[in-house]
């Protein structure tokens, strides 16, 4: 059998995975705070029938095809939307927020908060952030500076009370983590562990309020990625159905 079946089958298999990542990428592209993905790629092993030598430049090597060597989340910074909404924040820069999931930390760049029946902010999906800060029930407005603190007026009162401070993490290796669903990242041995600090200060990002950052999957890069994968996938078919025809051939002349 020619070796151009099992290599031309890695490359369509490869751009199978190229096309669900991309479609992956489009679905979200106006989840807030999405980080889009992409896959990397490795060549696989190489036949040696002539090892290169004094005689010999070159050598003569055939190859086996290729194989997926992971994916990796692009953490571009996504454009603001301005929702005027006083509890949509956006990190312009490096950060994360931690969120209390139920059985171990998250972390986020999605900044449409809520209050829970607690009075806590949590995400949208419910989970409250760290370290929790209550918003007073009876409070009136509130605003977020760009380190995070968090100030109220409640009641009748006509002074600003401080009730938190929204508190980032970075990771030595962002795209080292894993994707979770919900929008949440988890850390692994690979990301690092998290580093917490302040917004706006050693190297953490500030925190804009009434701002939302944006999918930064950019509709035109993947449509013409996608044409891309599509092309290379009809190519390696048809390096098959060549293969197929100059098997039958040779099947005719010997027969």
């Amino acid at each position: 059998m020619l070796r151009a079946f099992s290599t031309a089958a890695t490359g369509m298999t490869a751009q199978q995975m190229v096309v669900d990542t991309i479609a992956n990428n489009l679905a979200n592209i106006n989840t807030p705070g999405f980080k889009k993905s992409q896959i990397d790629f490795q060549d696989l092993m190489y036949i040696k029938l002539q090892e290169p030598d004094e005689n010999v430049p070159s050598g003569f090597e055939i190859g086996s095809g290729v194989r997926a060597a992971g994916t990796l989340k692009v953490f571009s910074p996504g454009e603001m939307d301005n929702t005027n909404r006083s509890l949509d924040i956006a990190i312009q820069g490096d950060g994360f927020l931690s969120v209390t999931g139920t059985d171990k930390t998250y972390y986020t760049r999605d900044g449409s908060l809520r209050i829970d029946a607690q009075g806590r902010l949590c995400t949208s999906s419910g989970l409250p952030i760290e370290p929790v800060i209550t918003i007073p029930s009876d409070a009136r407005s509130i605003t977020i500076n760009s380190d995070g603190e968090i100030t109220v007026f409640s009641g009748s009162s006509n002074t600003a009370t401080s009730v938190g401070t929204i508190a980032l993490v970075r990771f030595a290796n962002a795209s080292g983590l894993t994707s979770e669903g919900r929008n949440l990242f988890s850390e692994t041995p690979s990301s690092g562990a998290p580093i917490s600090g302040t917004a706006g200060e050693s190297g953490f990002g500030a925190i804009q309020q009434g701002l939302l950052e944006k999918s930064n999957v950019q509709m035109v890069t993947e449509l013409v990625n996608l044409i891309t994968a599509q092309r290379a996938y009809e190519i390696n078919s048809r390096a098959i159905k060549a293969g197929d025809e100059m098997l039958t051939t040779t099947n005719r002349l010997i027969g």
